[in-house]
């Protein structure tokens, strides 16, 4: 009777194939090493833009009596008086804009929107703001990361445009409050997308090119002899690459807790079901893209069409909200950028289980989809 899951089968193949990764010592520099010098590059090549967008969140003070309420008013109407408004992409709010030009060193941009505490910090956590600003005793008070190149910037350009004069630095502002709350520096917006990517490359690498590479050296047509079938070859295919890139991930973790003491705030449990969620889809697209081509080349490019934009546009060196506003709805459909807004989520911002289930059954159906599609049109030569 021929089985449709046959059970030994299955458990030979991944035992051959985890024996074969351990192996290859250059799986943990692919995994990890490889991405962290990706990073570097690419944030070397996005440094340099002819306008800096920068985003404030405006807090008003506590009301308490009439002295305060003028106090208050000191924000407000240089909002009132210097900028525009202009809807935000994001929720219902608006957002005010000032241009600030300079021909030698670009333009700069400073979009200002008014929210609670609350919903400042959980924005500057998603990445979508530099710093929040309030009013207290009379005077403007400045949180953001002091480790931040961009925020130190930021406070250095506000400080003078809302006091109508040069800029100029200080060695130690008494108006600035460092925040170091947690979730809120640039490294924790960092490697949970660090993460995604490397579930993503994994996934894309170990899995397309190997089954290319393997038919273009005649191994899958070898395997056409036996009783195995080809479902069950990538399933076992999928399962070891998911234990390595499940490995991968907790290895870059622990670095990260140890170095930078990065803690996940949120489920574990939906973090564990994003994660799954997210190596299925991209393992679903790798079986896809690499189920007819015989030609190594030919892989190399198409891997690549897929990964390379998702890399540079969905948030994993910095927010996809730099780029145009038309863009983003796009952006936030890619497979990586729900992998990486999920985890984010997860690490920073405490989500759980209702947080992850859109994006859990999304990628999810995403993966199938196309393992179904490509497990079709699979040829073992």
């Amino acid at each position: 009777m021929n089985k449709l899951i046959k059970p030994y089968q299955l458990t030979q193949l991944v035992s051959s194939l985890l024996k074969e990764l351990i192996r290859e010592p250059e799986v943990l520099f692919w995994g990890i090493g490889f991405p962290i010098l990706m990073s570097l590059g690419l944030g070397i090549a996005f440094t340099k833009k002819a306008d800096l967008v920068i985003s404030v969140a405006v807090v008003a003070a506590q009301e308490s009596d009439d002295q305060q309420d003028a106090r208050v008013s000191r924000i407000e109407h240089f909002l009132e008086k210097n900028t525009e408004i202009v809807p935000a992409i994001d929720d219902s709010t608006v957002r005010y804009k000032i241009v600030i030009e300079n021909d030698k060193l670009g333009n700069t941009i400073f979009y200002f929107r008014k929210t609670s505490w609350e919903a400042g910090l959980t924005l500057l956590k998603r990445g979508l703001l530099s710093m929040i600003i309030n009013e207290k005793d009379g005077q403007i008070n400045y949180h953001f990361d002091p480790l931040n190149p961009t925020a130190q910037l930021t406070y250095l350009k506000l400080t003078g445009i809302l006091s109508g004069s040069a800029i100029k630095t200080s060695e130690n502002p008494l108006n600035v409050e460092p925040l170091t709350v947690s979730g809120s520096r640039y490294i924790d917006f960092f490697i949970p997308g660090l993460i995604a990517m490397g579930i993503m490359m994994s996934s894309m690498w170990g899995l397309s090119y190997r089954i290319i590479e393997m038919r273009s050296q005649k191994l899958l047509r070898r395997m056409v002899a036996t009783p195995m079938k080809k479902s069950h070859l990538l399933i076992a295919m999928i399962f070891v690459r998911t234990l390595m890139n499940s490995f991968e991930a907790l290895l870059l973790f622990l670095f990260a807790f140890l170095v930078f003491d990065i803690r996940i705030q949120g489920n574990l449990l939906a973090l564990l079901m994003i994660v799954l969620a997210g190596n299925i889809a991209f393992a679903g697209i790798a079986v896809f893209i690499s189920s007819r081509t015989a030609r190594t080349e030919i892989g190399n490019g198409l891997i690549n069409i897929i990964v390379m934009p998702m890399m540079v546009l969905s948030g994993i060196f910095f927010s996809y909200h730099n780029f145009p506003d038309w863009a983003v709805p796009v952006i936030r459909k890619f497979p990586l950028t729900m992998l990486a807004d999920g985890i984010r989520s997860v690490f920073i911002e405490g989500a759980g289980f209702d947080e992850m289930t859109l994006p859990f059954f999304y990628l999810l159906s995403i993966g199938i989809s196309f393992f179904a599609v490509g497990l079709k049109m699979f040829k073992w030569h």
